[in-house]
């Protein structure tokens, strides 16, 4: 059996697993940590850790396809593992702290509670940290968490990096979507943080790799995106296997394959996720290629990955919204699985890096006018 088969078998058998147990993820409102390390050994939290330390190197789409994989299994799940990303913000550390974070592997989850900014009193040697944060996804199974605690160069966040034991969880993700996430808030009471362990979200990495040069906030925004794209395609898929098994109204209306509204209803769903999803492995591509040829990563590059991220994020919600209102009464109850996508899929459009508003900034770009402040 090749590298590659057993790649795949792996990949097969947790996604599985996943299936399986992600109404366990929604009754326990976190992914549990021992689903942790199967995402470990399936390479999510190597992907983009240097591989000076051993990671992985993967490009970003090969990392993007991964997780929409397992968005499909369970969006809950595909959230949680896309934290596997944030190896690139942690390049950051000095690359002796980097040298400490991995010295026992590479396979480091991080979890963070990054707003709102607290204050942190600057103390000789680093930081003595007090505040709450919102918001920390996957928190339960991370090996390190991460706060925001002020404003580092460039006006951007800077973060603290504290082990699991500085911080107290505050179990109040009580929700309708995204239930398996375990986005708590995260308390710390006057932990002192060595300057050495804080980075600058989005700064400069102190490792030379390819992977450090893509646009670290756009990517944050497209690992989120694409959970919409999983979510959306096990969506499409349920009301085909409705429509395939035969199913028949209650009042007697014809089986829903032999509905004509139902068909071109499913074709136009089909044709916009798909197109959004060309467009957004398309945008991906080209930025990462231009990074492989020495030319960096452009304002425009960087402008059409945070409006394909969006625009991935609404086709794929409204995909979901097309499944669930063709399965009629079906989808209405607790049991149903577009019950549980509908929820997801409408959290991802929440997010802060999603909105409408990212639409603005792209066309600000387009139009050579400036953008709002922090959008590149």
């Amino acid at each position: 059996m090749t590298v590659e088969m057993k790649s795949q078998n792996l990949l097969k058998g947790v996604l599985t697993e996943i299936r399986t147990r992600k109404d366990e993820f929604e009754e326990k409102r976190h992914v549990p940590r021992d689903m942790v390390e199967q995402l470990k050994k399936l390479g999510v939290y190597r992907a983009h850790t240097p591989r000076c330390f051993g990671g992985d190197a993967i490009s970003p789409s090969e990392f993007l396809r991964l997780i929409e994989a397992i968005s499909e299994a369970d969006g809950s799940a595909g959230w949680v593992a896309s934290f596997g990303s944030a190896a690139i913000y942690l390049a950051a550390l000095p690359r002796e702290t980097l040298a400490r974070l991995y010295a026992n592997g590479p396979d480091v989850s991080f979890a963070g509670g990054l707003f709102p900014v607290q204050p942190a009193k600057k103390v000789a040697g680093g930081w003595r940290v007090n505040g709450l944060w919102k918001f920390a996804s996957g928190c339960k199974g991370a090996d390190i968490l991460g706060v925001g605690i002020g404003t580092g160069e460039g006006g951007k966040p800077l973060t603290a990096v504290l082990k699991p034991e500085d911080v107290e969880i505050v179990e109040n993700w009580e929700v309708l979507g995204m239930r398996g996430t375990g986005s708590h808030d995260l308390r710390v009471k006057d932990v002192f943080v060595p300057d050495e362990w804080t980075f600058v979200r989005g700064g400069l990495p102190s490792i030379e790799e390819p992977i450090y040069q893509y646009p670290s906030v756009a990517y944050a925004a497209q690992v989120l995106a694409v959970v919409n794209l999983g979510v959306a395609r096990a969506a499409l898929d349920e009301v085909s296997q409705m429509a395939a098994g035969g199913r028949s109204g209650i009042t007697g209306a014809p089986k829903m394959a032999d509905r004509a509204y139902l068909r071109i209803s499913v074709a136009k769903a089909e044709a916009s996720l798909r197109s959004a999803r060309a467009f957004f492995y398309e945008a991906t591509d080209m930025a990462w290629e231009s990074i492989m040829r020495g030319d960096g990563v452009s304002t425009e590059q960087s402008s059409m990955l945070r409006l394909a991220a969006v625009q991935a994020t609404r086709a794929g919600a409204s995909a979901v919204q097309t499944a669930y209102m063709l399965s009629g009464t079906a989808a209405i109850y607790d049991g149903h699985p577009l019950q549980r996508y509908l929820r997801d899929a409408m959290v991802v459009t929440q997010h802060a890096f999603l909105s409408e508003s990212m639409y603005d900034g792209a066309g600000s770009v387009f139009l050579g006018v400036p953008p709002m402040p922090g959008y590149i």
